[in-house]
């Protein structure tokens, strides 16, 4: 029987699986690299070892590591969690051959799965429909031009080894078709070792919906019903829900039937995802199938009361599965939402920086945060930028939207440009709320979803200032030795004169910094006349600690600010070596710091066109040559953050006359990645 695990994995996954653990009165075991040092996981496990440098490749990707920790430390299991090891067939073996307990499935069932293709030719043997392209070998680049062809576009370029959303790319026509190959193979073969791709026919407006199995050693399976994975970027989901919003019970038994005849194809154990597409029609399609725990399994949680890692934990043991089909309930509804640090006005390029400032919502019956980090801590350019999942419940989907928005209200992050305005925004459209729901959500409803901060400008320039008033004040009085002298007051008094006194703010609004010259006017004890380029504001208002409580056009409010003195480290911030603060209200955040009189909002940038990276990250490939002139939208240079690869383009036409970094270098944002040279127009 197990007794001691060992969780071959990092963040939120490892938090969680450990919890469980505890919960069982087992032993845990954390692994951890240079950079996870401090990590949470570490600190929440019985005991920890260190494995190596903070590239996952020398640490977490390297199983002869991960096996000698658990070989060392008396380990008698290895839970894999999600990504890194869970699905890799060799590792599975080398934990058998070494006498340690996989807590997932066999090594079969893993290789027969582990290649898309492969694993489309076992369902297609087993009779579960599949979308029409190419699953094979022959990887020619003009081949498979000629099988997308065929297909007919759009086509689906993937990764056959991927998951995740990496080495994937749309392909729209064949002019781009070599082009989307070649970025979909780089990103292949640096996320999983393998650029073997498929081809098969992308639909337009499908639901993403996949299905919890479950099964044990004794020839037991059920399905935990389905979960709906719909919204997504970069082929990656951000909102996952249980129940698939519009399911009927006789769908659900079909698809449900479906996913386990792929599981029993396979003599499948544990717990396992199958993954379909399914169109407006009601017709279905598998995608694959994902040998693992998946991210979204808290929904799946919540709505039936199973704690699906002691599932697994029990089936590893050689346990029957706990349930039988007929007694798998679904109550109420639940919702996950992925929060990243990563800016979505830019395409959803992930970010990194230090958690300068970290308040989340209660947890409650309602409200469950899986979360790998705490205030302080840095999301790097290693892994992941996950912060954490949000999930919550309630009787019907209606109520747990509503708990939803409040939730994401009341989750503030400073020092990183993340998600969660961008979530609130979305939880609260009208196309989420009716469940109109497709993988294209994001793009079909983006003039919503991305909304201008303009409205808000007034009240956050208002409480700024204050917050800025405030703190001069509070300066002022720790700095003077007798609190009641006149030097101890930052009111602005004169004699004869309006007490006025100058703060100078930018804001980092959606069409970019703004800086502001506010003159504030003491008419009282918290009373002030702001006077600015918006206008006279008339405010009442204090600050206590991070709280702002202001009155602005006879309407109250509540903001929490957070402050960083020296500017965000993360590759997003525009407050360097400024006093910085980041205000929240009503869901949305936004940045700014405190202008030093004289000196603009904003770094000058290369004359003639230089182009800046837009996170930290590596330098993939220089795609044109030094002295080349290039068009607008013309590709330049290729950068990785996170396992995902982004193009930067030209934005005028021009040449390029000198890169500043070779491939293979690592990049902080901001940075300089080549002169450039406008055209004469």
């Amino acid at each position: 029987m197990i007794s001691k695990i060992l969780i071959a994995n990092r963040g939120e996954i490892a938090c969680r699986i450990i919890r469980t653990v505890k919960k069982l009165g087992l032993s845990s075991v954390a692994v951890y690299s240079n950079a996870d040092a401090n990590a949470l996981h570490v600190s929440m496990a019985d005991e920890a070892v260190h494995i190596g440098e903070s590239v996952a490749n020398a640490s977490y990707l390297d199983y002869d590591k991960v096996i000698q920790a658990a070989l060392a430390t008396g380990a008698d299991a290895i839970h894999p969690g999600y990504g890194f090891l869970s699905e890799n067939a060799g590792f599975a073996k080398a934990c058998s051959d070494n006498g340690l307990n996989f807590i997932g499935p066999p090594v079969a069932s893993i290789e027969a799965m582990g290649s898309k293709s492969a694993a489309k030719e076992i369902m297609q043997s087993a009779g579960v429909p599949l979308l029409s392209g190419y699953h094979g070998d022959n990887q020619d680049p003009e081949f498979l031009q000629q099988e997308a062809a065929k297909t007919g576009y759009p086509v689906l370029l993937k990764a056959a080894a991927g998951g995740g959303g990496k080495g994937m790319r749309i392909v729209e026509s064949a002019d781009v078709f070599h082009e989307a190959l070649a970025a979909a193979q780089r990103e292949a073969t640096n996320a999983f070792g393998d650029q073997l791709m498929l081809v098969e026919k992308y639909l337009l407006k499908p639901r993403h919906i996949e299905i919890q199995v479950f099964c044990d050693q004794l020839g037991n399976g059920v399905y935990l019903n389905e979960r709906d994975c719909s919204i997504q970027r970069r082929h990656q989901k951000i909102i996952e829900e249980a129940p698939a919003p519009g399911m009927s019970d006789s769908l659900r038994k079909k698809m449900g039937k479906a996913a386990l005849e792929c599981a029993q194809a396979i003599n499948y154990v544990g717990a396992g995802t199958v993954e379909f597409l399914l169109d407006a029609s009601g017709d279905f399609y598998f995608m694959e199938m994902n040998t693992r725990l998946q991210v979204e399994h808290p929904v799946t949680e919540m709505t039936t009361g199973f704690d699906l890692v002691e599932w697994q934990i029990l089936v590893a043991n050689g346990q029957p599965l706990p349930v039988q089909q007929t007694q798998v309930p679904l109550m109420g509804h639940a919702i996950e939402a992925r929060i990243y640090a990563e800016d979505p006005e830019q395409e959803f390029l992930p970010q990194t920086g230090r958690l300068s400032f970290l308040a989340t919502p209660a947890e409650s019956d309602h409200v469950r945060i899986d979360t790998g980090v705490v205030q302080g801590d840095e999301i790097s350019i290693y892994y992941d930028p996950m912060i954490s999942k949000l999930i919550v419940w309630d009787t019907d989907r209606a109520s747990a939207l509503r708990r939803l928005t409040k939730a994401l209200s009341e989750y503030h992050v400073a020092g990183v440009t993340t998600n969660i305005s961008f979530l609130h925004t979305l939880s609260q459209s009208a196309g989420f709320s009716e469940a109109d729901l497709d993988t294209s959500f994001i793009q079909s409803y983006s003039d919503v979803l991305f909304p201008s901060d303009n409205e808000n400008v007034p009240l956050l320039l208002a409480a700024a200032a204050l917050a800025q008033l405030t703190a001069n004040q509070h300066a002022s009085k720790t700095a003077a030795s007798d609190p009641h002298s006149p030097w101890a007051q930052s009111n602005a008094w004169r004699m004869n004169e309006p007490n006025r006194q100058a703060v100078n703010l930018t804001l980092d609004l959606t069409e970019g910094s703004t800086e502001f010259q506010v003159e504030a006017e003491h008419k009282g004890a918290n009373v002030y006349l702001l006077h600015s380029e918006l206008g006279t504001q008339k405010v009442y208002g204090t600050v206590i600690d991070d709280q702002i409580s202001i009155s602005l056009d006879g309407r109250s409010h509540t903001l929490t600010i957070a402050r960083t003195n020296k500017g965000s480290s993360g590759s997003n911030s525009s407050a360097s070596n400024k006093e910085a603060f980041t205000l929240f209200f009503d869901g949305a955040s936004i940045q700014g710091h405190l202008t030093p009189p004289n000196i603009g909002s904003a770094d000058e940038t290369a004359a003639d066109g230089g182009l800046q990276a837009p996170m930290n990250g590596k330098i993939v490939a220089n795609l044109v040559e030094v002295g080349e002139t290039v068009s607008v939208g013309t590709g330049l240079v290729v950068m990785e953050a996170m396992k995902m690869e982004h193009t930067i383009k030209a934005q005028v036409e021009g040449k390029v006359l000198q890169f500043h970094f070779a491939p293979g270098a690592l990049v902080e944002g901001g940075a300089s990645l080549l002169d450039f040279e406008t055209s004469e127009g």
